[in-house]
């Protein structure tokens, strides 16, 4: 895969890497900078990439070998990845519903909340995650006498309690958010601006 850099291919893979990252800020550039780049990264995009699942989710139900093993349907199908994706595509709107002060949301008082609830999902998204590779590898170390279990995409992961204290943190790092209606958009209107979420729980979210 992509990220696992290692042997004679690490060279490419690292230069590969390197591409999706000057990418994946050149389409933040463009997403942020403009309404239509916005709305063709995280309304048209989405819809899209939503029917092209639903095609291939179909197709392997009836058991089409094709979808069967389509890159999609093998290294992407749990959960995890799916509801990151979906809460960071209606995050994404949200913002600009916000920044752009569209309909009555984007006016609306009570609507300055949203980001708060959709960092808060986020976490608790990945809270998810951790326990389940805790209970998981506390079952596989009753089986196996081994720590290490499989996911459904094909990557071994090592559960324990590491896992129970990471989903611990998290939240907590939910209840240490400030400032839930305190956002507003920049003059430019090009980011969003969240000024009581200091650097001090940036720093405690990362850690």
């Amino acid at each position: 895969m992509l990220f696992q850099v290692y042997g004679s291919q690490s060279g490419w893979q690292l230069l590969g890497w390197i591409l999706v990252f000057v990418c994946l800020i050149i389409a933040n550039e463009i997403a942020r900078r403009s309404k239509l780049g916005g709305l063709l990264f995280f309304v048209v995009l989405p819809v899209v990439l939503t029917i092209y699942f639903a095609i291939i989710y179909i197709c392997a139900a009836k058991g089409q070998s094709w979808a069967l093993h389509n890159q999609t349907y093998v290294h992407m199908n749990s959960w995890f990845h799916y509801a990151k994706l979906y809460a960071a595509t209606f995050g994404c709107i949200g913002f600009m519903i916000l920044k752009y002060h569209w309909g009555h949301l984007g006016k609306a008082y009570w609507f300055k909340c949203f980001p708060f609830v959709i960092v808060a999902i986020n976490i608790f998204i990945a809270v998810g995650s951790d326990f389940e590779s805790a209970i998981r590898g506390m079952n596989a170390l009753q089986i196996t006498g081994s720590q290490w279990w499989l996911s459904s995409e094909g990557v071994w992961l090592y559960g324990g309690w590491w896992n129970v204290l990471n989903g611990i943190a998290g939240i907590i790092n939910v209840f240490c958010m400030t400032g839930w209606w305190g956002i507003y958009s920049s003059k430019n209107e090009d980011d969003m601006l969240w000024p009581d979420m200091t650097w001090l729980f940036i720093l405690a979210y990362d850690v």
